[in-house]
C-alpha cells in the first residue's frame, strides 16, 4: 500500500506544521491544496517536501476532491490542517499498510478545545472515514458539513488510536468560525428551500443546548462543556437568522 496524505489549506501556519510532522514517516506523499495563503503556510509546507499546488477555494467538498484528484498513490489518507495522527493512530496506519483487507478505515477523532480536550457534548468520539482506497470514496454533504463516505456499501476497516483535532485556541476563533460556516450553511439551506421563522429559531436553538449539554453529557466536560454546548447553540441560532435575513433581503 503507498498513501498520499491529502490536505487543504488556507492561511494555515498556526497548525500545518504539527500535521505535517506527525505524517512523516506515514504516508510516501504529502498533497496541500492551498487557497492563496498569504501567510507561512507554502513555506512550512514545501519545507516539508509537501506538493504545494494553489487552487481557488471551490467550497469544501469540492475542494477535498480536487486534492484527492491530484494524489498519485493509491490511497489517501485525507486531514484537515488542524488534525495531526496520535501516535497509535501512527502506528495502525503503519500496521495496515501490509495487511489492509478492505478499501477504507475508520478512526475516532478526539478535539481539543483551548487546550481541553474534550470526551462529550457530541465531540466524542467523532468517528471519521479518513483512510481510503483512491477510487472507493469521495467527499459529499452540504457544505460545510462535509463527510468522506465510501462509492458503495463496502465493508470498512477500524483504526485504534485518535486523530487529534485543535479546533479553537480561543473563544473568539470559536465565534469567528460560527459566522463564517453559519453564512456557508445559511447559503446552502436558502438553495435547497430550507425555511426559517422565529418560532423555529427559538425552538432549535433551545434543542441544540439540551442535546450538547445533556443529553451528549457535555456537563461531564465541565465549564469547556458548557461553554461547547452555549455556543453550539448559538450557531444554530446564527445560522437560522442568517436564512431568515436571506428570505427577507429577496
Amino acid at each position: 500500500m503507498t498513501i498520499s496524505a491529502v490536505i487543504i489549506t488556507l492561511n494555515e501556519e498556526r497548525n500545518i506544521e504539527r500535521c505535517l510532522r506527525s505524517l512523516s514517516g506515514v504516508v510516501d506523499e504529502i498533497v496541500v491544496i492551498d487557497s492563496f495563503s498569504k501567510d507561512k503556510t507554502e513555506e512550512i509546507c514545501r519545507a516539508h517536501n509537501a506538493r504545494f499546488i494553489q487552487q481557488s477555494f471551490l467550497g469544501h467538498i469540492q475542494q477535498k476532491n480536487f486534492a484527492i484528484d491530484q494524489a498519485s498513490c493509491e490511497w489517501i489518507l485525507s486531514l484537515d490542517a488542524d488534525e495531526a495522527l496520535s501516535e497509535e493512530l501512527r502506528n495502525s496506519i503503519l500496521t495496515v499498510k501490509s495487511t489492509a483487507s478492505v478499501d477504507g478505515y475508520r478512526m475516532n477523532r478526539l478535539t481539543n478545545y483551548c487546550g481541553h480536550w474534550v470526551k462529550h457534548c457530541g465531540w466524542y468520539p467523532d468517528t471519521k472515514l479518513r483512510l481510503v482506497k483512491k477510487n472507493s470514496a469521495r467527499w459529499k454533504g452540504v457544505n460545510p458539513h462535509d463527510r468522506l463516505e465510501m462509492n458503495a456499501n463496502e465493508e470498512t476497516g477500524w483504526l485504534s488510536g485518535d486523530l487529534l483535532h485543535y479546533s479553537y485556541y480561543t473563544k473568539e476563533d470559536h465565534l469567528r468560525q460560527i459566522e463564517y460556516f453559519g453564512d456557508i450553511a445559511a447559503r446552502e439551506l436558502y438553495q435547497q428551500g430550507g425555511k426559517s421563522s422565529w418560532v423555529k429559531i427559538i425552538l432549535k436553538t433551545i434543542a441544540q443546548f439540551i442535546k450538547s449539554f445533556i443529553i451528549k453529557r457535555g456537563f461531564l466536560d465541565g465549564k469547556t462543556g458548557f461553554v461547547i454546548s452555549r455556543l453550539s447553540a448559538f450557531a444554530t441560532f446564527r445560522k437560522y437568522i442568517k436564512l431568515k435575513n436571506l428570505y427577507e433581503a429577496k
